[in-house]
């Protein structure tokens, strides 16, 4: 078995499991292959954290299941969240899969996919001690590294599958997250990304995630540090002094919320009140001028009442966030709420989404429509979708993590460009180059 094609569902976690996958494979021989059809096996590596997600890998392997008919040695895997999460209903896909692998199984693929060519296999187990950070990744292409500097989660939200497919929370070493750094700069990567299921609540020994921040800011070759997804009981004013602090750690926040309502949040175990994330929020914003805040909400929990979502709109509202990440509630087995009585219909629950969804869209366009007039520095990505016959772009991220739109001038990937903001929709800042000023007259003020 030479020729694995290996793709990626869910998450940045997701696609930074795929690259260590990747590089196990290549390290045993075999190859990445494009196409499904050129494989010898073909692996999917998923994620569990959505129903629509599952359903989306349980229809790609029935396409699989017609290959198979073409290719009887053909080997169908599915590898991450969703193995371990629904490993018996998988693993009665009897006609179809041959390989089941959950999140702590990859340093051990190669010889699973030897095995699988003769019978079944799974490796379900959950290693309180696997972190892959010995293993070299196989990164994709791209300006941003992803680093997964924590694996697993002791949070225990009750709607949340994370901590029965990804086990309990365990950081990797300072030194060898430095080490990761280091190597990605090497290999021409600008960006780099930190990931965590609550990030900021990463520590190896005395030191705690403000450490790690300050040390990647001191990595050469590093243009700018990002990370996802904090948790807001974790966000310590140490986190925040080291943002407002490191120059190459970027000015944006993703600060899940989750709902407006004390009520919800306890009923989720979400950990802090209203009042304490409103004070998170502030001490951000004020340490860090004009920096740029995101979040989640999840709309129909099992109790949400017409008041409490009323909550959420009215703290969505006051608090205008730059962006959001909105979802309808889908119960998880595994997880607590998958056994509270739903209490909210589908068709209320699609109602109360669609009205966060449309104040969002005003509040991220007024914010954006501020930005007009201003110059922002931008990390270049390379070309913009467009049109056909429609003027060549570029588009990359602000310091802000907002995309930015212009007309190409030659940049490269992984380079910084000015711009100058001409207009805006609530999704995009659009541009034009500006050349010759120093970076010193940048302006970076969030709307």
């Amino acid at each position: 078995m030479k020729r694995v094609f290996l793709e990626t569902y869910g998450c940045q976690m997701n696609v930074a499991d795929s690259e260590v996958m990747a590089g196990v494979l290549e390290r045993a021989g075999m190859e990445l292959v494009a196409r499904p059809d050129d494989a010898d096996a073909v692996i999917l590596n998923t994620c569990a954290i959505r129903e629509h997600a599952e359903q989306r890998v349980l229809g790609r392997l029935g396409e699989f299941a017609h290959l198979k008919l073409k290719n009887p040695d053909l080997i169908v895997g599915v590898a991450g969240c969703m193995a371990q999460h629904l490993r018996k209903r998988l693993l009665d896909q009897k006609r179809v899969l041959d390989l089941v692998v959950g999140p702590d199984g990859y340093r051990q693929l190669p010889d699973l996919l030897r095995r699988a060519a003769n019978v079944p296999v799974s490796d379900l187990r959950l290693d309180r001690d696997e972190t892959y950070g010995d293993l070299e990744p196989r990164r994709g292409h791209g300006v941003r590294a992803w680093v997964t500097v924590q694996r697993g989660c002791d949070k225990f939200c009750t709607y949340c599958v994370v901590p029965y497919t990804r086990g309990r929370e365990r950081s990797l070493p300072l030194h060898e997250l430095v080490s990761q750094v280091t190597k990605a700069a090497a290999q021409g990567f600008r960006e780099i990304v930190f990931l965590g299921q609550t990030v900021n609540s990463w520590r190896d020994g005395a030191y705690d995630f403000a450490d790690l921040l300050r040390a990647a800011n001191d990595v050469d070759g590093v243009l700018r540090v990002r990370f996802t997804s904090p948790h807001p009981s974790d966000m310590s004013e140490r986190v925040i002094a080291a943002i407002a602090e490191c120059e190459r750690v970027m000015p944006h926040v993703h600060l899940p919320l989750q709902s407006g309502s004390d009520r919800v949040l306890a009923a989720m175990e979400r950990s802090y009140t209203l009042e304490q994330y409103e004070a998170v929020l502030a001490r951000i914003r004020e340490r860090i001028p004009g920096a740029a805040v995101s979040t989640d909400i999840i709309v129909g929990f099992p109790g949400e009442t017409e008041a409490d979502f009323l909550m959420t709109h009215d703290a969505m509202r006051r608090w205008r966030f730059d962006s959001a990440f909105l979802f309808k509630y889908s119960a998880r087995p595994d997880t607590k709420s998958f056994r509270m009585p739903e209490t909210v219909d589908e068709v209320e629950k699609g109602r109360r989404l669609q009205a966060l969804i449309d104040q969002q869209h005003q509040i991220s366009g007024e914010i954006h429509d501020g930005w007009i007039g201003r110059e922002v520095e931008v990390l270049v990505d390379g070309p913009s979708w467009r049109a056909a016959g429609a003027e060549r772009q570029l588009h990359g991220k602000s310091r802000e993590f907002k995309t930015v739109v212009w007309a190409d001038d030659g940049a490269a990937p992984g380079s910084l460009r000015r711009v100058r903001v001409v207009g805006a929709t609530p999704v995009t800042l659009l541009g034009e180059s500006v050349t010759g000023a120093s970076r010193a007259s940048l302006v970076t003020i969030a709307g």
